[in-house]
């Protein structure tokens, strides 16, 4: 990835006229014969609002519409209530949000308390790429686009609530989906290799829908990764693992290495989408590797027990599929509850398959100034540089 800085503290030498000539030539050669040359400058995107599809790690409150509210103690740590996430607190899409100056995202299911002035969160806790959920988040975005212009012409309160027609190509818009597609065939018996083989098929339509988004006026997308599936407490409590499976960190190897398998066609579907959409931005972003790290090194970063879930009813994973974080149940013929731990600021993993605030905080400081991306640009710079 060619990259050229321009910041105020560059170190510039004075160039003769002709030299000045032919360096502006040489960029200018550069940039056309490159189409992906990213010339970043002091200056944001300033994006006016954020469009985000995903599942449970970036779901504001989605599924709590439908199903009702994520019981206490979910969002105890910064919201003080439940607060439709699936963790203590904030998730990395909130603390985007906040970095770029925008409001925490509605979700579009949710029809009480909503404000959709910049942007909405189609992500849904349980969604899937494939067979329809991705698909489903797609029809719902499209008919918002349509529907939200014809009443915020109406003015009065719609156009307090509603984005501006001109949002719609400026926005950001995030990805953060395919863990569920990837746990699902574990759950159904599938061997690695059999999950493996639907990935292909997950990546076609992925393509569809960045192309449906495109056609609507999308320019700017920012895609991230799918993380170690292999380390959360939901895998490890629930798939039969021997001995020869578990690397020196405790986590399930196989099912990491199909998960890097996902992110390796994941990142060569966005290579070809920007040959496909040479006018638009889209930028990957390595998850995997910042939470594999955070995992690994948590002792070193403040962390504790980092395959041990910090919500849920005890055992050696404190998860258990029976008895959710803030529900009650009964396991091996007694009740038990699913409550918090003491201190959520030094685990990493929530209830089982989610992260805690802290760790969510931890991941968003890591991918926020661009280290982890392709090409490495920072959020706020995520745009095309026309």
């Amino acid at each position: 990835m060619a990259v050229l800085s321009l910041t105020p503290f560059s170190t510039f030498t004075i160039l003769s006229p002709m030299d000045s000539i032919l360096f502006f030539l040489t960029l200018t050669i550069s940039a056309s014969s490159v189409p992906w040359l990213v010339l970043a400058t002091p200056t944001s995107c300033d994006f006016p609002a954020i469009f985000n599809f995903g599942d449970s790690n970036s779901d504001t409150g989605g599924l709590s519409a439908v199903y009702g509210q994520a019981p206490p103690p979910n969002g105890e740590t910064f919201f003080h209530k439940p607060a439709g996430r699936y963790s203590d607190g904030r998730l990395v899409i909130d603390f985007m949000a906040e970095r770029l100056g925008l409001p925490y995202l509605s979700a579009y299911l949710d029809a009480v308390g909503s404000n959709f002035t910049q942007g909405a969160n189609f992500a849904t806790a349980g969604s899937t790429i494939s067979p329809i959920s991705l698909n489903v988040q797609f029809y719902e975005f499209n008919d918002f686009h349509r529907r939200s212009q014809t009443y915020r012409n109406q003015g009065g309160v719609f156009e307090k609530l509603l984005p501006k027609e001109e949002f719609f190509s400026r926005a950001l818009y995030t990805f953060d989906i395919g863990q569920n597609d990837l746990t699902a065939g574990y759950f159904l018996n599938m061997s690695g290799d059999q999950v493996r083989a639907y990935v292909p098929d997950l990546m076609n339509q992925f393509k569809t829908i960045i192309q449906n988004v495109y056609d609507q006026g999308g320019r700017s997308f920012w895609i991230h990764n799918t993380g170690p599936v292999g380390c959360l407490p939901y895998i490890l409590d629930r798939l039969l693992i021997t001995a020869g499976q578990v690397n020196r960190i405790g986590c399930v190897g196989p099912v990491n290495d199909v998960a890097k398998y996902f992110n390796t066609k994941l990142n060569e579907t966005v290579v070809e989408l920007r040959k496909q959409f040479p006018l638009a931005a889209i930028t990957y972003v390595d998850v995997y590797s910042v939470k594999y790290t955070l995992i690994s090194k948590a002792k070193e970063l403040g962390f504790v027990e980092p395959l041990k879930a910090c919500c849920g009813p005890g055992g050696k994973y404190n998860y258990n599929v029976k008895v959710g974080c803030g529900w009650k149940g009964v396991v091996d013929g007694r009740e038990v509850e699913g409550t918090s731990c003491k201190d959520p600021t030094v685990k990493i993993n929530w209830d089982g398959i989610h992260y805690t605030e802290a760790a969510n905080k931890w991941v968003f400081d890591q991918i926020v100034g661009g280290a982890f991306s392709d090409p490495p640009v920072p959020l706020a710079m995520a745009c095309p540089r026309q």
